[in-house]
């Protein structure tokens, strides 16, 4: 039994961390960022609201019978609105003192007398509480799980007109009563539809686990529910690239977990290690960090240089000496990246192998040299895309001030001193000969290889967020094993242009069934 306990306690840490997988990515969203929201979400739920469809109210008081029909909301006054954090998983919206204004079509039979026309109404006093629930799916993909709603109308007037006018001021009591039960029942029915189907479809917008090209995937799916407090909603991604060839692929997360602890802009998404380095990895076992330059694609500053220095020795000792030159730079091992509060770096292993390639004949190897590189990376927004931008030229700020090339943009991530070496995989007289090697081939590398490689990760990769919203005024900050994100949001869409362009196309049975029928003006139909 005490073998068992102190097995059990053994255990323990490691149940803990497999049930708290750290997040590769982590978004926040403030109160600010939720103001935001309120203000498209506000115009969202006034449409919704004007296209509640009401029941037909007919009935009858002695000889009186009427019937009220084609009711349509004409005017909305949304003015007290408010959208909250409420813990552990809730938004609150709630409106207070709204008004409705309606127009309703009127028929009225009296003994022999037949009336029609139409009547005016404004429902005032109108308080709307509704509470949505926030959850993942078992997708792994942010839902609205649940939904709580309680509508009421405190108060309702209507005008009438026409020869029969006194008679429905007689009946505004059942009709005014009639059409404000009818009414504050169709209101919460029109929210959790908007809610449940409607703003669901548009979560159905943010990426989950896609492709980012034809070699690597990305899988954003939540880890775990969403967290809120009452200033912040935060959400923990997976953030794990993974091959195409091994879509099953699980890479092991040993990074630090990134931890956000602002709140003065509307958003923060912060990366760690653990993102790069899996995509690097994927890239890795993609077997695409290879790159090969042969004939005219070696650059000819480049060729001069190796033919003029000491393979211009192994040159003349082939006899193949005027065949084209051939480069091949393969990476050996998963780049890894390295984020600290003084920057981002890449290291990488690779090998550069030179042959000559006489035409017909078997290509001739004359030096396999082994590099290892610590590059720069600045990393930024572009859109709702994070790129990342390599470099070998050094960067930095020394003790008496920026020094370098050229400053660093403070909205980006900061860049590190980068680190080049060289050396041969044959002999140490090799490598003791390559070292006077080392500087203009860095600089040659700097100018032909790094920018094919930047322009293999121009596209960079999407940000989970729902379509038409987008970053402004980003701000890139390292931290010691992540780095944050800080930005504002702003709709370049509005949320019901995005619904309407993924919502269903309704069939046409369905079509005519929802359209509110035409009322008879036959008085024997009443």
């Amino acid at each position: 039994m005490a073998a068992g306990g102190c097995l059990l306690l053994l255990l323990l840490p490691s149940l803990i961390i497999a049930l708290h997988s750290s997040p590769g990515c982590k978004i926040r969203i403030t109160s600010k960022g939720l103001d935001l929201v309120k203000q498209e979400g506000l115009r969202f739920v006034e449409q919704e609201l004007q296209n509640i469809t009401v029941s037909d109210l007919h009935g009858n008081e002695g000889q009186f019978q009427y019937n009220i029909s084609q009711v349509k909301v004409t005017d909305l006054q949304l003015a007290f609105a408010d959208l909250n954090f409420q813990p552990r998983q809730h938004l609150v919206f709630n409106i207070n003192n709204a008004s409705i204004s309606l127009r309703f079509r009127r028929q009225l039979l009296y003994w022999f007398f037949y009336d029609i026309g139409s009547i005016n109404a404004s429902a005032d006093g109108v308080h709307i509480y509704t509470v949505l629930q926030l959850a993942k799916d078992e997708a792994g993909r942010l839902k609205i799980s649940n939904m709580t709603c309680n509508a009421s109308i405190a108060r309702m007037h209507a005008g009438f007109s026409g020869t029969l006018r006194k008679v429905y001021e007689f009946l505004s009591t059942f009709i005014v009563t009639g059409m404000r039960f009818l009414l504050s029942q169709q209101i919460c029915p029109s929210l959790e539809h908007a809610s449940m189907v409607l703003l669901n479809s548009l979560l159905d917008t943010v990426p989950v686990r896609n492709y980012v090209d034809e070699h690597v995937g990305i899988d954003y799916s939540l880890l775990r529910d969403p967290s809120i407090s009452t200033d912040t909603l935060d959400l923990d991604f997976k953030g794990m690239f993974f091959p195409r060839v091994r879509e099953d692929q699980e890479l092991e997360n040993h990074a630090v977990e990134p931890v956000i602890k602002e709140t003065e802009r509307m958003v923060y998404v912060a990366f760690s290690e653990y993102f790069f380095d899996s995509a690097m990895h994927s890239y890795f076992q993609a077997g695409v960090l290879t790159i090969e330059l042969q004939g005219e694609k070696v650059p000819k500053d480049l060729e001069v240089l190796l033919r003029a220095t000491f393979f211009g020795t192994i040159f003349m000792l082939s006899p193949s000496v005027d065949a084209p030159l051939r480069l091949v730079l393969q990476v050996s091992a998963p780049p890894r990246c390295i984020i600290k509060p003084s920057g981002t770096s890449v290291s990488v292993s690779a090998f550069l192998n030179i042959s000559l390639v006489p035409p017909d004949r078997p290509p001739v190897q004359l030096s396999s040299m082994a590099m290892e590189t610590k590059l720069s990376a600045k990393v930024f927004l572009q859109g709702k895309a994070l790129r990342v931008q390599l470099d070998l030229r050094r960067y930095g700020w020394g003790p008496t001030g920026a020094w370098g090339e050229s400053p660093p943009d403070p909205a980006h991530s900061c860049f590190l001193l980068s680190r080049f070496r060289i050396y041969s995989k044959q002999s140490a007289l090799e490598s003791l000969a390559l070292f006077s090697l080392q500087a203009p081939l860095k600089t040659l590398l700097q100018l032909t290889i790094m920018p094919i490689i930047n322009e293999r990760t121009k596209k960079g990769v999407q940000i989970p967020l729902p379509e038409g919203m987008d970053f402004t005024r980003e701000v890139v900050t390292n931290h010691a094993g992540f780095l944050t994100v800080g930005a504002d949001l702003h709709f370049s869409k509005g949320l019901r242009e995005v619904i309407e362009k993924y919502r269903p196309v309704p069939t046409a049975s369905a079509y005519s069934s929802s359209q509110p029928t035409e009322p008879s003006l036959d008085p024997s139909s009443l």
